[in-house]
């Protein structure tokens, strides 16, 4: 995920969380946090696997008949 983005929308959602912080809510704005940023890291590590499943591909020689 672009980094353009991730802030864009912490940006976003700031003034939402923060409002829920002040009203005695921090545990709901963190754990929105935590979801927001599991999704990033499994969208990230499914990217880095599909790079790596295609890397190991190509790096085997192949057999000419």
């Amino acid at each position: 995920m672009k980094m353009g983005y991730i802030l864009m929308v912490l940006i976003v959602f700031a003034w939402p969380l923060n409002y829920l912080y002040q009203r005695q809510l921090g545990a709901i704005s963190f754990l929105l946090l935590a979801i927001f940023f599991l999704v990033i890291s499994i969208k990230e590590m499914k990217k880095h696997k599909h790079a790596k499943k295609n890397d190991s591909k190509k790096a085997r020689p192949q057999k000419f008949k």
